[in-house]
């Protein structure tokens, strides 16, 4: 084992597979090891590159092996698929991830600190209760419309009008039916409040972080955008320039180019889409506020707004934004408003 420069880990919950190389590229480890014995046996290795894809619970082994002195790099999982050889299994799946490692042009993942890591969870669970909410509310409108019942779309709405309807005395509603509506009454309530207590907590973490509040006063990014950002990419430093950020969060075209003919198609859409949407959807109030504005950015959001309409317009502000995100956090700048 003292031989072993490149050790390759196919992850798993309870059995890990290991492929380790020397510098010559002879095989030198091929075996299974539950979990209890993986850190006993990583830490008594000598000092090398351990590489496995970035997938749950990467990150958490990356901050392990990283404290007995090892050289971690994380891989994602869609470079490592054209290196698996025949039929997929563990042994071949860590063979293939040695493989890809070993290439010189490889591109690899930076792994999450813990910081990282609890504001990305805070984001998911507030995501999640967004997405209960809206799943609750439609459900409402529709057993409404069954008792004849209409209400306008909106959550604004159907917080409001939920009351009323259950007090009006005049509609077709049983009581069954208004013992089930008052329950997701109820529920909606508690979803509210739960969204509201995480999105204090990422107020708190807003008002800590300075970077965030640099990259926050760009026109479309708000608490949310700034932390997610913060939570997904850390250091900027890790991408080249401003357009491989965009690239990384899916909002640059999609090539299908040969020989000398050039084709783009819609965006890739690649990477976080969590982050991808938050940026689109700020860009569009962006888009709103700027329409009475007379600004070198609002000029150029309207004329792209003219030419090629208004999801292109949302798009390519987007992409805008990311790129400065990445200038702000990369060289450590103010953003400037345009003149």
């Amino acid at each position: 084992m003292g031989d072993v420069t490149l050790l390759a880990i196919d992850l798993a919950k309870t059995v890990f597979q290991l492929h380790g190389i020397d510098a010559e590229g002879k095989v030198i480890i091929k075996q299974r090891l539950r979990r209890t014995k993986l850190v006993e046996f990583v830490s008594n290795l000598p000092i090398c590159t351990i590489v496995f894809e970035a997938c749950g619970g990467s990150n958490y082994w990356a901050r392990r092996f990283s404290s007995f002195g090892h050289t971690v790099k994380l891989i994602s999982p869609q470079f490592v698929t054209p290196y698996v050889k025949t039929n997929k299994n563990d042994c071949n799946d860590a063979e293939g991830i040695c493989e890809a490692a070993s290439r010189p042009t490889m591109r690899f993942v930076t792994p999450k600190t813990i910081e990282q890591q609890d504001i990305q969870s805070l984001h998911r669970i507030r995501s999640r209760y967004v997405q209960e909410r809206t799943a609750l509310v439609n459900q409402a409108r529709g057993l409404l419309m069954e008792y004849g019942v209409i209400m306008p779309q909106g959550i604004h709405q159907v917080r409001s009008l939920l009351p009323e309807i259950l007090e009006d005395a005049e509609n077709e509603l049983s009581s069954i039916c208004r013992g089930f509506i008052s329950d997701l009454y109820e529920q909606l309530i508690l979803k509210d409040e739960k969204i509201s207590e995480y999105e204090a907590m990422l107020k708190s973490i807003f008002k800590e972080h300075e970077a965030c509040q640099r990259i926050a006063k760009i026109e479309g990014v708000g608490l949310l955008t700034s932390t997610a950002i913060i939570a997904c990419i850390g250091n900027a430093q890790e991408f080249k320039n401003g357009r491989h950020l965009s690239a990384f969060l899916g909002l640059v075209p999609k090539q299908s180019s040969s020989g000398n003919k050039e084709r783009l198609l819609g965006i890739s859409k690649r990477g976080d889409s969590y982050i991808r949407s938050l940026l689109i959807h700020g860009a569009r109030s962006a888009m709103i506020a700027s329409a009475k504005k007379e600004d070198s950015k609002s000029k150029w959001i309207q004329s792209i707004q003219e030419r090629r309409g208004w999801n292109k317009a949302a798009v390519a502000l987007a992409n805008k934004n990311a790129r400065t995100i990445w200038a702000l956090l990369a060289k450590g700048t103010e953003y400037k408003k345009a003149a």
